[in-house]
């Protein structure tokens, strides 16, 4: 057994769970063998407990890091803070100096706040929003976090939990006094959320991805923006996840339409807890009538690991450079699988490329990819998120190694690779509403 390994089954009898995010839980990987746990890191390379290196063709720290990891001149930025201090009884000037530069980046938009983690900067957004609107309900469509306030869509109007965010796991520990005030509306379909509007006037606030995967359809943002200003709700882009992936700041701008807010994480720090909502000012100064406040949204390393990533993202053109990789990555995924007689259905985010294997189980050709790259020196599976560390020359290691596995895939078929997983399948992950 590895060190990792070791160390995730005593995890489970301290940490519930095992970790503080879902998506890093080894059986969502591998139900057996994932080394779990990193000792250090470099660009696009990590080091298990046992000093293995692997290349993450994965998921790249959850999405966070589009300049690889460890860069140097944000760890730099970083270690100068330290050594200053990072808290006090004052204030950091870098945090001003961030809502400069976030507001730069996002003329729509006149003022910032912080929090350092996606869930709390919505459920901030949100709170700012609905105090603005003086209305209480929520149109939402995609991820937006575990808070009270999102997870209250999964509530049953009777005395069960009906429906789950998570497959098998209710959403216990939710008021069902919640019930009703947040409503989904799906991706695309402008006839929907116009409906809930016409029919709730306490529906004061609107809150969407930009972009998961499919593409908007051509006016469904513009459209969302046209009954946001009809019906006086205030319109949240929630760019927690696509932010920084095509354009240096949100998905939104690639697409030419401005939101009231926008809520920013992920990428913003390269792997440095940092995240923002930025909004217009009449809309902001609503958190000046309610009470949002902690202490250590106020500490420096944030917002410094911002300051120089984005100037890191500006001088490598990290943004445009990540989302060309991903198209390259989806037109190679479809060659390489054609060569095996695959078919494979894509995720449209291209600097957050997926793919389904067609006609397979998508749960077992992802443990068996996962497995098999793993051995090949690779933590990967159907997914990779992109960064500037995946250098040309790697990702020909890449496809070296995963060509001949679709060609398993292909002779083994789902009873063949059920065959070849003695540990069976990795556990299903999210089951998004939207």
């Amino acid at each position: 057994m590895s060190k990792g390994s070791e160390l995730w089954g005593h995890a489970k009898q301290r940490i519930p769970g095992g970790s503080m995010l879902l998506s890093k839980r080894a059986e969502l990987m591998l139900p057996a063998g994932w080394p779990a746990y990193f000792d250090r890191t470099e660009g696009c390379r990590v080091w298990d407990l046992d000093g293995v290196e692997y290349l993450d063709f994965g998921f790249m720290g959850i999405g966070t890091n589009i300049l690889g990891y460890s860069h140097p001149k944000v760890d730099e930025a970083v270690r100068r803070t330290i050594d200053k201090g990072n808290l006090s009884t004052l204030n950091a000037p870098e945090e001003v100096w961030l809502a400069d530069r976030l507001v730069e980046l996002h003329p729509w938009a006149d003022m910032v706040r912080y929090a350092r983690s996606g869930g709390e900067v919505c459920a901030i957004a949100v709170r700012i929003a609905r105090a603005a609107s003086g209305r209480s309900k929520v149109a939402f469509c995609g991820y937006h976090g575990w808070h009270d306030w999102y997870l209250a869509a999964n509530l049953g109007t009777d005395d069960s939990l009906d429906g789950h965010l998570l497959p098998g796991l209710e959403p216990r520990g939710v008021p069902r006094e919640l019930a009703g005030t947040s409503i989904p509306f799906r991706f695309n379909d402008l006839d929907g959320l116009r409906t809930i509007l016409a029919n709730d006037p306490d529906v004061g606030v609107i809150f969407m991805e930009v972009q998961r995967s499919t593409p908007p359809a051509p006016g469904f943002l513009e459209g969302v923006r046209e009954l946001a200003t009809q019906h006086d709700a205030v319109l949240i882009f929630d760019e927690c996840t696509s932010g920084f992936r095509r354009t240096l700041g949100g998905l939104h701008l690639h697409y030419g339409v401005e939101p009231d807010l926008a809520t920013f994480g992920k990428t913003l720090g390269n792997g440095y807890a940092i995240t923002a909502v930025v909004g217009r000012e009449e809309v902001m100064q609503a958190a000046q009538s309610t009470f949002i406040s902690s202490t250590f949204w106020t500490e420096r390393i944030g917002p410094t690991a911002a300051l120089a990533a984005l100037d890191a993202m500006a001088e490598e053109d990290a943004p445009a450079r990540v989302h060309a990789l991903g198209e390259a990555v989806l037109e190679r995924w479809q060659e390489s699988a054609g060569g095996a007689g695959l078919t494979l259905s894509l995720g449209e985010l291209p600097a957050l490329a997926t793919y389904t294997v067609d006609g397979h189980d998508p749960l077992l050709v992802k443990t068996y990819l996962t497995s098999r790259l793993l051995e090949e020196g690779f933590l990967g599976g159907p997914v990779l998120y992109a960064s500037i560390a995946h250098t040309p020359d790697l990702l020909d290691r890449y496809f070296d190694a995963l060509s001949p596995i679709f060609g398993e895939i292909a002779d083994l078929g789902d009873e063949g690779m059920r065959a070849a997983l003695p540990d069976g399948t990795a556990q299903s992950g999210f089951a998004r509403l939207t």
